[in-house]
Formats: C-alpha cells, sequence, structure tokens
C-alpha cells in the first residue's frame, strides 16, 4: 500500500457510495451499464482527490452482506423461526424503543442455515465484478475491492451441520478464502468489511461479560487469519466499526477494550470509526497504545452520521491529532462507513471533497 508524508495525506473512503439514480440497491443492469456507472464513479473520485478508490460497490448491489448469498453452496434460505432477529436486538433498541419504532428497518430478513458443508460458488460473480472495475483503471491503480469478515456473516446465518459454532465460522472463513485469494491475486488492495463483530456487544456481549465476549472475538478474528493465511499483509485492509446505522449507539463497546485483538487481525491497513459523536474521541487511545512497526491507522475524518458537511479545517485538525501521534506515513484519511443507501449523493460526495481538501490543508 502506498503511504502518506509529512506533505501529502492520503485519502480513501470505505467502499459504498451513493448510486447515481440515489436509490440503494441495484437492477438487473447489464454490465454495459455497470461499467458506465464504474467509469463515473471512479471519475468523480478522482476529480475531487480521493487517492485510494473503489468501485462503489455497483457491482454488489450496494450491500456488503446479501452479495455473498449467491455465492455460496451449503446453505438454504428460511425465514426467521419465531422471535426478534439477533440483528434487531440489543441494548440500544432497548433503551431507545421510542426512537427505534419510528427509524427506517430492515425488511424481511431470511436466516440461512448450513444444512451442508458450505462451498464458495462465486467465482463467476467476482470475475464479472473484478472485471467491471479493471476495464476502467489499470493495474498501477491504487484501488481496492471490498468483502467480509465471516464474522460479519455469522449473525445471518445458523449452523445445522457442523459439530460446533467454532467449526462453522472456520467453515465460512475458508469459503471467503477463495474471494480474498482472488482480489488479491487480481491486483486489488483487499478490504475486509467487519462491522458485525464490535456491534454484538449490546446484542450478546453485555450479557457475556468482556471476558467473555473477548473470548468470542478471538474465535472470529484467528478464523479470519485462517483464511487470510500466506495472502500478502500489505495488500490487506481491514475495517472494524459499529455498524454505523443512524442510532443512538449509546452501548458500543469502546475501542480500547478491543484494540489489541483488531491489531492481530493480518492486516497492513486498518480503517476506524473517528469522526461520529460516539467515537471522534477515540484518538487519544494511539497515546497509550503503540501502533506496530509497519501498520496503517485508517481513521473517518468525515462521518455519514450527520449530514452536516465538516469543515476542511476540522478535518484538517482530526487528521493532525493522529499524524502528531502515530506519524504521517503511517495514516490515510478515511471515512467512518460507507455512504450508500444512507447519505444523500449530493451530501456524500461533499462530504468525500471536504475529505479531500481537509488532507491538502493538514498537509501543507
Amino acid at each position: 500500500m502506498k503511504r502518506s508524508s509529512n506533505t501529502k495525506i492520503l485519502t480513501t473512503h470505505v467502499g459504498s457510495l451513493p448510486r447515481p439514480d440515489g436509490t440503494d440497491r441495484a437492477g438487473a443492469e447489464d454490465d454495459a451499464a455497470i461499467r458506465a456507472m464504474v467509469k463515473a464513479v471512479v471519475a468523480r473520485q478522482r476529480d475531487i482527490g480521493i487517492d485510494v478508490i473503489n468501485e462503489g460497490e455497483y457491482t454488489k448491489g450496494g450491500d456488503w452482506l446479501s452479495y455473498v448469498d449467491n455465492r455460496f453452496g451449503g446453505f438454504e434460505a428460511r425465514p426467521p423461526a419465531g422471535g426478534t432477529p439477533l440483528i434487531l436486538q440489543g441494548r440500544d433498541r432497548e433503551a431507545f424503543a421510542d426512537f427505534y419504532s419510528y427509524a427506517s428497518q430492515r425488511g424481511t430478513l431470511f436466516y440461512e442455515p448450513a444444512t451442508a458443508p458450505i462451498i464458495y460458488r462465486g467465482a463467476d460473480a467476482l470475475k464479472r465484478e473484478i472485471d467491471n472495475f479493471r476495464a476502467v483503471v489499470g493495474p498501477d491503480a491504487e484501488a481496492f475491492i471490498t468483502t467480509t469478515a465471516p464474522a460479519s456473516l455469522e449473525p445471518y446465518r445458523r449452523n445445522e451441520h457442523y459439530k460446533t459454532q467454532e467449526e462453522f465460522v472456520f467453515a465460512l472463513a475458508e469459503a471467503m478464502r477463495t474471494e480474498y485469494k482472488t482480489i488479491v491475486e487480481a491486483g486489488f488492495i483487499l478490504q475486509i468489511d467487519d462491522a458485525w463483530l464490535v456491534a454484538l456487544w449490546d446484542r450478546i456481549g453485555i450479557a457475556m461479560g468482556l471476558e467473555g465476549f473477548r473470548k468470542y472475538c478471538e474465535v472470529r478474528i484467528e478464523a479470519l487469519n485462517h483464511a487470510l493465511r500466506d495472502l500478502p499483509e500489505d495488500r490487506i485492509r481491514y475495517h472494524l466499526c459499529w455498524g454505523s446505522w443512524h442510532g443512538p449507539h449509546a452501548f458500543d463497546i469502546e475501542l480500547e477494550k478491543l484494540v489489541d485483538l483488531m491489531l492481530r487481525v493480518r492486516a497492513q491497513g486498518y480503517l476506524i470509526e473517528a469522526a461520529n459523536a460516539r467515537h471522534e474521541h477515540e484518538y487519544a487511545l494511539w497515546e497509550r497504545v503503540k501502533l506496530p512497526a509497519g501498520k496503517i491507522l485508517i481513521p473517518g475524518m468525515v462521518s455519514h452520521a450527520t449530514d452536516g458537511i465538516e469543515h476542511p479545517e476540522l478535518v484538517a485538525q482530526r487528521i493532525r491529532r493522529f499524524t502528531k501521534l502515530v506519524g504521517a506515513e503511517n495514516v490515510i484519511a478515511g471515512a467512518d462507513c460507507g455512504f450508500g443507501g444512507r447519505t444523500h449523493p449530493q451530501i456524500a460526495w461533499a462530504k468525500l471533497e471536504a475529505l479531500a481538501q481537509g488532507a491538502a490543508r493538514a498537509g501543507e
């Protein structure tokens, strides 16, 4: 991965970008239509000064979870078997029930139990995704493709085949290894999205206690590292966040309680939340925690959690906090989470423009 310098702070984002028509999900576009959208979104990123780019997750249909549904074998689609699904539970939803009663909710949920050995059958879909992006950017572009961590796929799937839950998680990881390896071998930076790992704290972690939840996370990180074995760390970045839905997030677990586990992931770059009201203060963590040699922090300098456009000077100040603590060469300015489907396109692009402008100021 390229690195920033004292005079040039690199910029990137998390992956999901608004579709041109402002809708959440893709329709049945053919490759020509997808490539036209990818070409436009790549050009726009470059025009406003984003250095490490992607294709907006357009070929995926804009959903970092459901895109894998057709890339797995061994699962059977079924509606949830009664009760409230895990992802709609949690202390936040209990304490702020009135808010969540009118906040937008996910549509019908289907949970997929594994009833046979899990296999990866998404080679054709992944090739289409890679080919659509490669048709627009050359092999020398600093560009990334997103994929999903086993721990974030697990809450939507049930185990009815493997002897233990740990065996099930490792089977998910081994299946996803095909996707991880293919992206790296295609010459792109691999970004692993893991928004559910720490977001499960207020669903299941509080009841477990911190020690129990850390053990739960350790198993999932071990499974991810198993899937990443032998892949070059300097082509991998890991995105850890708290789901980042529009809500109070009053029960998010603090990064300091899990930061050592995050740093165990076999990656060079770590994307973390640092711009929203619940997590901005955590920059001070790096006064006490030493970033391992060779690693890169990619903290969010703009957030989709508010429609207010960050002033470039605020972005520059946020960047300087991190560069002072870990060194400019170890920081790339990013975003808290994805903008697609959550932020109006005008707002999303204005925020990314502020990100680029703030990075330029920080490098002056």
